[in-house]
């Protein structure tokens, strides 16, 4: 028991995240996309994420958390590396919450602040969470190869936001700006599969560890899925968005569902290549894990939240699940 905890406590902040990346990402990649939408667009972007996305950040504080508890000397590793990205992340995060509540009671001059702050905010988060994640990567390690691919992920995340965020408008809006999204969406995809294609060939040449993995026999046979599923799911998405009769025939989902696809298969991916260290050559999952008796304590503990957080996610979704309309708080001076 003592081994397995670990990997239990590594499972649920791998889950947490990447259900993260999804369900917060869309809603960052709507708010990167408001200016370019017109006043009442705005609002009913704003309304389609409005129930939401306060559940959806919920599974960032519990793989966080969870770092924390399970993985101490990770935790002060990973964010002592990273404290910058992960300030700038929080200034957005907080920056797109107020500009959220502010913005529904502003006038029409206030309004264009707060709707271009909180396009501000989202598009901050989105690329520190990339830059972080390309730190990560390459396992916190200083030089100018681990910067530049930093800064290749932090211009990958937008991209991928920005197709998620189309997909959530593509289910969740009407009319004009059903095909804004669709648009938007074609647009963003070859960004994010030049950004994903560039990513991939640089991971096994910044990580001789991660080539090691990847490109040797039989190795290299049996993660090929991984690729492989990757890109079919990428050209169905393409594929969907191009096809405009099959968008209004009802389809549109799959936009939404091919890109998750994409994420998943990607998440997969970098466990493989992770595996066994929490920050790559430097500390393993058994290493940074914290003592068993701390981790059985907390581990009861998961078992409530982890349930109880996928149980109010559902239940939101569930009740607000439709076409979103206009927002209505009111008249505004």
């Amino acid at each position: 028991m003592g081994d397995l905890l670990p990997l239990v406590f590594m499972g649920v902040i791998g889950f947490a995240l990447l259900v993260y990346v999804v369900l917060d990402g869309y809603d960052l990649g709507i708010g990167i996309l408001l200016p370019f939408a017109s006043d009442d667009e705005k609002d009913t972007m704003i309304a389609s994420i409005g129930p939401f996305w306060d559940a959806n950040e919920t599974w960032l504080v519990l793989g966080v958390g969870v770092l924390l508890i399970g993985f101490p000397s990770a935790y002060a590793m990973v964010l002592t590396a990273l404290y910058i990205p992960v300030t700038v992340m929080l200034f957005g995060l907080i920056l797109r919450g107020v500009s959220f509540d502010f913005r529904v009671k502003a006038n029409v001059k206030h309004k264009r602040l707060w709707n271009g702050l909180f396009a501000v905010g989202s598009f901050l988060a989105a690329t520190a969470q990339g830059w972080m994640l390309g730190r990560y990567i390459t396992g916190l390690t200083p030089g100018l190869m681990s910067t530049g691919f930093a800064f290749l992920i932090s211009l990958t995340m937008p991209a991928l936001y920005v197709v998620l965020g189309a997909g959530w408008l593509l289910i969740k809006c009407e009319g004009a700006l059903f095909d804004k999204a669709a648009d938007w969406g074609r647009k963003a995809m070859p960004v994010m599969g030049l950004a994903l294609l560039a990513v991939s060939v640089s991971t096994p040449i910044v990580s001789a560890a991660i080539a090691q993995r990847w490109f040797t026999l039989p190795n290299i046979i049996g993660l090929a899925p991984i690729p492989v599923t990757t890109i079919i799911a990428f050209f169905s998405v393409y594929w969907v968005l191009v096809r405009t009769e099959i968008l209004h025939a009802g389809y549109a989902w799959l936009v939404m569902a091919g890109t998750v696809v994409t994420c998943l298969m990607a998440a997969l991916g970098l466990a493989y290549s992770l595996y066994p260290f929490v920050v790559l050559n430097r500390l393993t999952i058994w290493e940074s894990a914290a003592a068993t008796k701390s981790l059985m304590f907390v581990f009861w503990g998961i078992l409530l939240v982890v349930p109880a957080i996928a149980a109010y996610t559902v239940f939101v979704y569930s009740v607000f699940r439709g076409k979103a309309t206009g927002l209505s708080y009111g008249q505004n001076e």
